[in-house]
């Protein structure tokens, strides 16, 4: 409320200017001072412990980047494969206009959701209408996608994987998914986990064509080689890298609740709403 104050005596200018006398007229709910004091140190506390998460968050972050490096490091004795042998890319939605998009029948994966995920996050997908016999292609459990275009090479070919069986699932225009191969055994969240790698983001970067925004073409993307381990030390890397993410993302709903407590405090603190004294 008080800044809401400031904020009016500010003025509407381009450059919002708070003269002396305007900044002495504001008038705020001053309580007494032992109940001052009160006050601060509960929000001091709130405040602490903020700093503190966000401190531990940042800390496991690090630690995590220094774990994948270590586990995704390619090893001389892994098996050399080409991206096009294990495994065949297959394009997004095609065709469509803007009718579409209403009243939709099916889900697709939007773009950022490959950017942002290791996997696919299924509560952030849009809608689309898919006719009868329309020729799309529709992902399944088990695919991995990239996305083709970025605006830095550094941001392309970002990959994510489908964890979870969902029907009538299909994939934005602007990135591709790719299928392992039924006869190749091979971990999934292992490769999303390695692409998203210092390791993997590597090799994307070295293929980026383009000057102001780079392309990733799927003929290129089939002649990668990647270094992959047995199947059971994928499966116990992904594990390891996806307890570290569930450690994280625990971490940062609790920040998120607590900044929200803050918010709540101060709003009936501050007020006067609750009194401490």
């Amino acid at each position: 409320k008080t800044k809401k104050l400031i904020l009016e005596k500010a003025g509407t200018s381009t450059i919002p200017d708070l003269n002396h006398k305007d900044f002495y007229s504001i008038q705020i709910p001053l309580p007494p001072l032992p109940e001052q004091i009160a006050i601060a140190a509960v929000l001091s506390d709130i405040d602490q412990l903020i700093t503190s998460l966000t401190t531990l968050i940042a800390k496991k972050k690090q630690i995590k980047i220094g774990t994948m490096q270590k586990l995704l490091k390619p090893q001389s004795d892994w098996e050399v494969r080409k991206l096009g042998e294990i495994g065949k890319t297959y394009g997004g939605l095609t065709g469509k206009s803007k009718l579409d998009f209403v009243n939709c029948n099916s889900k697709y994966i939007p773009f950022m959701n490959i950017m942002s995920n290791t996997v696919l996050d299924l509560n952030y997908l849009d809608s689309v209408n898919i006719n009868q016999g329309e020729n799309q292609n529709q992902a399944i459990k088990g695919d991995l996608f990239f996305n083709t275009s970025s605006e830095t090479p550094e941001e392309l070919g970002m990959c994510s994987v489908l964890l979870y069986d969902m029907s009538n699932l299909y994939l934005n225009s602007f990135c591709f998914g790719f299928r392992l191969n039924s006869d190749f055994q091979s971990n999934g969240l292992y490769l999303s986990f390695f692409f998203r790698s210092e390791f993997g983001r590597n090799l994307f970067y070295n293929l980026a064509q383009g000057a102001t925004r780079y392309n990733l073409s799927k003929a290129n993307f089939n002649k990668i080689q990647l270094q992959l381990p047995p199947l059971q030390t994928q499966t116990q890397i992904a594990t390891i890298l996806t307890d570290m993410d569930e450690e994280i993302t625990a971490l940062e709903s609790k920040l998120a609740k607590y900044r929200l407590i803050k918010t709540g405090a101060m709003q009936e603190l501050l007020t006067g709403r609750i009194r401490l004294v």
